[in-house]
């Protein structure tokens, strides 16, 4: 009986480390990954604000990643949560629909700029001089000196 609980508690004492192991291993990996990732998006000229989003966005799936292979290490029935994770992403994207039109515009006028700060542009309902371009929107100062702030969304699906 002694070896059984014995071999019982060497089995889970194993399973713990490795699955320590695969979370520090796992976390070094993904702060190389990540580091790598933001050279290259330098090198490629990417918008800092944009590099600093994609990063963390990348940084907290990586190690998501590590967490449910650290779980899966000790026996944890992973594809049920996988499939949870799914099923709340994808209520989260509907819930946030709107916020995600305007994100996605927001990165395109980043990365596409057809405009700049300092320009004079009709759009989105607005005319003014940028003022500023943020993921979710722009800021522009009209001509009777006032600040508008209008959804990416509504400036990119428009004509500029």
């Amino acid at each position: 009986m002694e070896t059984a609980t014995g071999s019982i508690v060497a089995y889970w004492l194993m399973n713990i480390l490795y699955a320590a192991l695969i979370v520090f291993v796992g976390r070094i990996v993904v702060k190389w990954l990540i580091k790598l990732a933001r050279k290259l998006m330098v090198r490629a000229n990417i918008d800092p604000i944009l590099i600093n989003f994609f990063s963390m966005i990348a940084n907290a799936i990586l190690l998501l990643f590590v967490l449910i292979a650290a779980l899966d290490q000790l026996g944890v029935d992973t594809t049920s949560m996988i499939a949870v994770l799914g099923a709340a992403g994808l209520a989260i994207g509907l819930a946030l629909k709107d916020s995600l039109q305007n994100f996605a515009a927001g990165v395109m006028l980043i990365m596409f700029r057809p405009f700049k700060i300092g320009d004079f542009v009709e759009a989105g309902g607005a005319m003014g001089v940028i003022e500023n371009i943020s993921i979710f929107n722009t800021i522009m100062k009209t001509g009777d000196n006032r600040e508008v702030i209008v959804p990416n969304g509504m400036i990119y699906g428009d004509t500029i």
